[in-house]
């Protein structure tokens, strides 16, 4: 009897490991504010981590005003990618799914919406202001097509996504699922996990059964990096840095030596192509700090009175910042980044101080190091000859008459290898 009950203890305790190791697994990313190059990054490693952990789908949380299509066609490249489910879920009430994220969501599998939600909007604009008549049909002409491709692989409503684009429509939850752009509407996360669960979707040519009933959801948490490189990739804070750096460059062109509008100027436009998704975080970090050694340099040799230094360790810190992605296994730890920033910026002001110092020290060696000093004359100066001096034979031309041998005189200047001297007027009024 006693074995039978532990048997089937063990069998109980067996199904409950095994229950718990199958229940369902999901990754939530809040996709909200303006879509830039953070966003693509963070798409692109929730993605990963969620391959890597063999989870069972993606959830995306959007609502976004747009942001920028040169991030946005990287994010809906990711995600058609994807070898793990994608929703993308328009929430919470009130929300909007427009410009941009209408994009990334009709390249989702599954669409959902919360009541009181809109989707839509997707004319591209430019950030430089209107364009002229050719070259805005061009872009118009190739959003379209943009969109169209996504609609039609993932057997939406490509009339509704071309009109999204060329009309700037707008639809509601219910529009937008009554003109099969989406596929539910629903409250919540769980009406909607458990509404889709069982559902039969395409991944790369092959068919897959959404498992996402009573899903164990897991959330990348936004750290206080992202944060703040969401907000230097916000497109307006994009087009202020590109003016700011346009117009430090040239305030130092037109005067040279100012220091302060050329280092403000390179910063801000590294930041700008950052933010305009040009250049890569990890170009960019690459650069910040390749730039913070020219500073360094630049102080070494110009008297800016640690300017330089100080612009260079700021830069250092934020190359530092950005050179490792938002979300990786890889990331550095900040107290080690901080760390290595103020003891190499410590070495450098240290360096520059001691720089500084010798400059100011009087030179005791050469020809320059024997100004104001005594020497003895060995060959009459008439008005030239030979002095003694620091140890050594100089040719020497007296600059107040002759000067007889034995005499002390005292060095005022040079001439190529000829010291310029006078009489030294103790000697003389001893005399």
């Amino acid at each position: 009897m006693k074995r039978v009950l532990l048997y089937g203890f063990l069998f109980l305790l067996l199904g409950a490991v095994l229950s718990e190791a199958k229940q369902n697994t999901g990754y939530t990313l809040k996709i909200d504010g303006a879509i830039g190059p953070v966003t693509y990054y963070q798409v692109k490693n929730i993605l990963t981590l969620a391959r890597k952990n063999d989870a069972d789908f993606v959830l995306f949380i959007i609502d976004t005003p747009g942001g920028l299509l040169s991030s946005t066609r990287k994010i809906v490249q990711e995600i058609l990618a994807s070898d793990i489910p994608v929703i993308g879920y328009v929430h919470p009430k009130g929300s909007q799914c427009a410009s941009a994220g209408v994009f990334i969501a009709l390249s989702c599998h599954i669409i959902a919406m919360s009541p009181a939600t809109n989707i839509g909007a997707a004319h591209p604009v430019n950030l430089g202001g209107k364009q002229d008549e050719t070259m805005e049909e061009k872009v118009i002409n190739d959003t379209v097509s943009f969109i169209k491709s996504i609609a039609r692989h993932r057997g939406r409503n490509i009339k509704w996504a071309e009109r999204a684009v060329r009309e700037s429509i707008s639809s509601t939850e219910t529009e937008a699922l009554k003109e099969k752009v989406i596929d539910i509407i629903a409250n919540d996360t769980n009406e909607l996990l458990n509404a889709i669960d069982g559902k039969t979707i395409k991944i790369n040519d092959t068919e897959k059964i959404l498992n996402t009933k009573d899903a164990r959801l897991l959330t990348s948490r936004e750290s206080f990096k992202e944060k703040v490189l969401k907000i230097i990739a916000n497109p307006n804070i994009a087009y202020i840095l590109l003016m700011l750096g346009t117009l430090g460059m040239l305030l130092e062109l037109y005067n040279p030596g100012l220091g302060i509008p050329g280092i403000v100027g390179t910063v801000s436009l590294i930041l700008a192509f950052f933010a305009l998704h040009t250049l890569s975080i990890n170009v960019s970090g690459l650069l910040l700090i390749a730039v913070s050694f020219v500073f360094f340099a630049i102080e070494a040799v110009t008297p800016s009175f640690g300017l330089f230094i100080i612009s260079g360790i700021i830069t250092l810190m934020l190359g530092s910042f950005f050179l490792f992605r938002p979300v990786s296994d890889l990331n550095m730890p900040k107290t080690l980044i901080a760390g290595v920033v103020t003891t190499v910026g410590a070495i450098l002001w240290l360096a520059a101080w001691f720089t500084w110092r010798t400059k100011r020290q009087k030179v005791t060696t050469g020809k320059e190091g024997m100004l104001e000093e005594k020497a003895r004359v060995i060959k009459p100066l008439t008005p030239e000859g030979t002095v003694f001096i620091q140890g050594e034979y100089w040719k020497a031309r007296s600059e107040t008459g002759e000067v007889p041998r034995d005499a002390i005189v005292v060095v005022k200047g040079y001439d190529g290898f000829t010291l310029i001297v006078e009489k030294d007027v103790k000697e003389k009024n001893n005399g």
